[in-house]
Order: structure tokens, then sequence, then C-alpha cells
């Protein structure tokens, strides 16, 4: 297949050997072969049989279809003008050129000459040494690298686009330009291809067996396994913080977690997390829970837990979510400790539902909570980074053809959608060590909740996309809940608003605006990290770091250039302000005093996987 790039040495290298690359045992190489068929013909009949059944359509053309059409705007841009498409078509040629030059001159037994382009920093796919010691894979990788940068720079240079297309284009050729990395592939990655020769294809096998069944395990779609599932298990050695399911409706479990101190803040603390991901996020093992930590602060926590929606749940809208989440939870905590008011906490689109619980609830003369603390939420969706990609009319109607049907949106789409927007760290290293290198992925609590998908009710789902991410309704004053129109500067309690840097789904710069339009005192803070990591950052770690600048104002770029830098987690600062807005306390609670105990925490709904 591959040859070393001579016989000599390159800057002092030994030569890579011709050795490694070669087959040695050709009838066990061939057998291993015909059972990686076989692994790869049931792995297309799981893919297969769902779709010949009706259990399933397609959702592959769709969004295919919208690439295309991007594409085909981003063409027409540099083909209408024959000097700009002459000038795009130059400058590829000459990268070309530069890689060619260098490949010939190190066939020749010249010293390699400076790469035409190099790796983004941090990228790790091309680590091995063959990638740079190998003249026929340095060539591969330098022509995949020159014409990726190639592709991202005709999106860049493209001022003839809209805002939302460029942001596609952008979006689809980053997507393309790693999935068709050579790094991808067995032929073309020295590392992969050594291993297949070594095992004589064995790897193959066990590589075909896994993606078979993690498509069956996706139910017909494949679902990636990005932790070893077999190693947890919720309410084992995941979401083990001590607690009981006191309530339940339709769409919520509401959890009570026992005191860990003597005395607990006289309000109450309630979390009412997304229901895009699991809440057991906030309570992953004792070292990084911050349910746990929030008991030991003194504080009397709340959690909701979702339901795990099925057909059954399909017209479950966003009204439907306050009524029976987060106004059932408030019944449930008065009653488990006859306070009327509480703290409480959004997470992400979980904490967008509750800005809109607090505005429809500041209509209504409801004033049960006192504070609210939002997670990475935005309110404001003008700038709301790549999740936008997937948010325009047609793509918004052809899923509410799809959900249609079911009466919710499978979980592994939304949980592909969310890998995609770091698809170089969440699908194509995964895709190499499970399906190429046939290795079980090590085990990772966080990768196993990020697996642990849910579905979407469609109702809940539609409006969300439409109200928020299409037309900004919450902002603008035009979301109606209830008959009523809400304002968002109605909300006039005391709001922590916590952003964190690095975050692609909820961006700092989108929840800094976003804080404009309560109608309260609003603490602006943005973590280290990003939308898992910047949240779930124990002060034990002493990892990251917090900024703190006074209130959001004016310009975001301004507000970061004069903010002060703390090392280490924001929760210490969160609790100096909860307590700053009120820290009386009373004697610990004890679960079950006034209701009755349904269950152990972490409850049934979280337990339902998809």
């Amino acid at each position: 297949m591959a040859t070393s790039n001579d016989s000599g040495k390159s800057h002092g290298e030994a030569p890579s050997s011709v050795e490694q690359y070669l087959v040695k045992d050709p009838e066990t190489f061939a057998l291993n072969l015909a059972r990686m068929i076989e692994q790869a013909g049931k792995a297309a009949s799981a893919w297969a049989e769902p779709r010949e059944k009706g259990e399933m359509r397609d959702a592959l053309a769709e969004p295919v279809a919208d690439m295309v059409k991007t594409f085909s705007k981003l063409t027409e841009y540099w083909l209408s003008d024959p000097a700009r498409a002459l000038e795009a078509q130059t400058r590829l040629f000459s990268g070309y050129m530069e890689v060619w030059a260098n490949a010939v001159q190190r066939t020749a037994g010249e010293p390699k000459l400076e790469d035409a382009v190099k790796p983004e920093r941090g990228d790790k796919r091309f680590q091995d040494p063959e990638w740079g010691r190998n003249a026929f894979f340095d060539f591969l990788k330098q022509a995949y690298l020159v014409t990726s940068r190639w592709a991202g720079d005709l999106v860049t240079h493209a001022e003839g686009l809209d805002e939302h297309t460029r942001h596609k284009a952008e979006f689809y050729v980053k997507q393309i330009t790693q999935a068709i990395s050579p790094s991808n592939f067995i032929l073309t990655n020295p590392e992969l291809f050594r291993e297949t020769v070594a095992s004589n294809g064995e790897n193959l096998v066990r590589g075909m067996r896994m993606l078979a069944e993690d498509i069956t395990a996706g139910h017909g779609d494949l679902k990636i396994r990005q932790a070893d599932p077999s190693r947890f298990e919720v309410g084992r050695n995941i979401a083990t913080t001590q607690g009981k399911v006191i309530a339940r409706s339709e769409i919520a479990e509401i959890i009570q977690y026992a005191a860990a101190t003597q005395e607990v803040l006289k309000r109450p603390l309630l979390i009412c997390p997304p229901w895009i991901n699991k809440f057991y996020i906030l309570d992953l093992n004792p070292e990084k829970s911050f349910i746990r930590w929030a008991t030991e602060q003194g504080h009397s926590v709340f959690v909701i837990s979702w339901v795990n929606p099925d057909r059954r749940h399909g017209r479950k809208d966003w009204e439907d979510y306050i009524r029976e989440g987060i106004q059932f939870a408030l019944d449930t905590v008065e009653q488990a400790t006859g306070e009327k008011q509480v703290n409480a906490i959004g997470y992400c689109v979980g904490g967008t539902l509750l800005a809109a619980a607090l505005a429809l609830m500041a209509k209504e003369g409801d004033e049960r909570i006192a504070t609210a603390t939002f997670f990475t939420t935005q309110v404001d969706f003008t700038h709301a980074g790549d999740l936008k990609v997937f948010v325009d009319e047609d793509q918004i109607a052809a899923l509410e053809r799809a959900m249609e049907g079911k009466g919710y949106l499978d979980g592994t789409r939304m949980a592909m959608a969310f890998n995609m927007l770091r698809a170089g760290d969440l699908i194509w290293p995964y895709v190499v060590n499970n399906y190429m290198r046939g290795k079980d992925p090590l085990p990772f609590d966080l990768l196993y909740w990020n697996s642990d998908s849910t579905r979407m009710t469609a109702a809940n789902h539609s409006f969300y996309l439409r109200n928020c991410y299409l037309e900004n309704n919450l902002v603008k004053g035009e979301m109606r809940l209830a008959g009523r129109k809400l304002s968002l500067s109605d909300v006039k309690i005391p709001v922590y608003n916590l952003a964190s840097r690095e975050d692609h789904i909820a961006p700092a710069r989108s929840v800094f605006l976003g804080s404009s339009y309560f109608g309260g005192e609003v603490e602006y803070v943005m973590a280290g990290s990003g939308h898992i990591a910047g949240v779930v950052n124990p002060p034990s770690q002493k990892k990251y770091q917090y900024w703190t600048n006074g209130k959001p104002e004016g310009a975001f770029e301004d507000w970061i250039a004069s903010a002060k830098e703390t090392p280490g987690s924001w929760w210490p600062h969160w609790q100096a302000w909860i307590e700053r807005h009120d820290g009386h306390t009373v004697a610990a609670r004890k679960i079950g005093e006034n209701l009755q105990i349904l269950a152990d925490a972490p409850g049934d709904y979280v337990k339902v996987r998809v």
C-alpha cells in the first residue's frame, strides 16, 4: 500500500519501515474480511429493517437538500464573476503545486520543505509521526489541509451571502471537511492501517459488530456510543445523591434531596433542568454534583425530572410544561416545606422555560419565585450560535412533518444535532475508535450522560424552535402563553445570569445581551470553559475561572475588557449572592413529613432510555 519516503533519514529521524504495512497472514486476513462483511450486512439490516416496516422514515433527504441549496448559493456567488472564480481556482492550484513540489523533493531524497499548511492548534488527528515521516501520508495530509482551508475561505470571502446562508455554509463545509479527513479511513491513516495489518483485520470485525449494535440501539439510526454503557447505572454510580420522589405529574417527577446540614436556608431551592437532556448532569458523581454541593451549603434542594415523552405526550406544549412542571413543582415545594417563596435555577432551555414562566407568573400575580438563576440560558436568540443552522422555515416545517406521526422527536436526532456542533470531538474520534479500531470507548460519566438522550414532544419542540430560534418572540414581547403576551420587563426579581466563555450552544455574548430585557437587578457572570464544564465546576477541583463586572451594560466587548477574573469555581460566588438576598435559616427539613414518598431518587422518569 504505502512506501517509506526514502531509504535515508529526514530531519534526523529514522525512516519508517514498509514491513509494518504488509499483511503477514493473508489467510487469516481474508477470513476476517469475510467476517467483517458479514457484520456489515447485519449493520445494513439493522438500518433497513425499521424503514422497510414503515416504523421510521428516512430523514436524510431534507438536510441534504438544504445543504445542496446552500452550496448552490455559494457556487452562484463565485461563478457569477469569471475573475473571482479564476482567482479562487488559482489559490487552490497554487496550494496543490506547493504540496506536489514538496512531495517531489522528498522523493528525490532532498530535505522536506516547509508544509504548505499546518493543522490548527489542538488538532489531534495528525499526531502519529508517520503523517510527517512517510511521504505518502504526508502528501495526503497536506492535500487535505490545503483543500479544507480553501473551502473554508470560499465561505469567508463570499460577500454576497446573507448572514444565515453564510452561517449554514460555514457549518456544512466544516461537517464535510471533517468527514472526508484521511484520518477517518483505514487506507489513508497510517495508525489505523498498521493496527489493521497487525491484527489481521480483527479490529474491522469488532468494529462492524459494534456498528450493527449501535444502529440497533438507535432503532435504525446510528447512535454512536461515547462511553462504555455497561460501566454506569443511573442510581447506582451516577445520580446517587440521597433523595426521594415526592410528587409526580404526567410530565415531571419532583425530587426532594436530603438535607446535609442541621440548619437550612429558609427559602428552598428549585432546579428546572432542560428536557433536552436529563437532569443528572448536575449530579454525575459525588465529586462533581452541584446538587450534593448545594445541600452541603444549606439548601433544601428540589429538582424537576422531566418525563422521557412518548406518543401520549405529543400535544404537551410550553404552557403544559409550565403548569405541570414548574408550577406543579412550586405547589409541591410549598406542601413539603410550608414555604411560599423559593430560589429557582434554570439550566439551558430549562432556563428559557423558567424565564417565560416568570413573565407569565408576573401577569398572573404569582410571586412564589423570589430569585432566579440561569445557567447558560438564552432569552435573546439573535446570536444563538451554531444551532441556528438548523432553524429556518423550511427546516422547521420538515421537522414538524417528521414529528407529526409519532408525536415526538427521536432523541437520537437531537443528540446527533448537538454532536455535530463539535463533530471533531464528539463524532469522528468515536467513529474511528469504535468502528475501525474496534475498541470500546473509555468509561466516562459525562459522555455517558451525553449519550443518554431524550425524546421531545412535538408541540413543545415546535413552539420552542419557532418562538425562540426562528422568531425571537420572548424578547420582542410577542410570545403568547395562556392567552397572554409575555414581557420579560415584568420580571422584577433579582437574576443571577451565568454564561460560559466557550459555550457553542448559548454563547456568552447572547446571554449578555439577553440580560438587558429583565425588569430587575441582573448579576451577569461569565465562567471559563463551555456549556457543561463551565457550569459543572466544583470548587474542590480548582479549575477554570470566572469574570465579574457589575451590571451587564454597554457593549459585551467592553464589559469583558474591564471584568475582574477570579480563579476557580463560580459556585461560592453564587452562594454568596443567594445569601445576600435572604440568608435566614430554619431547622433542616425531613423528606416525607407532609407528602407521600413515591420512589427513591433519582426516580423513574430519568431511567427511561430511548
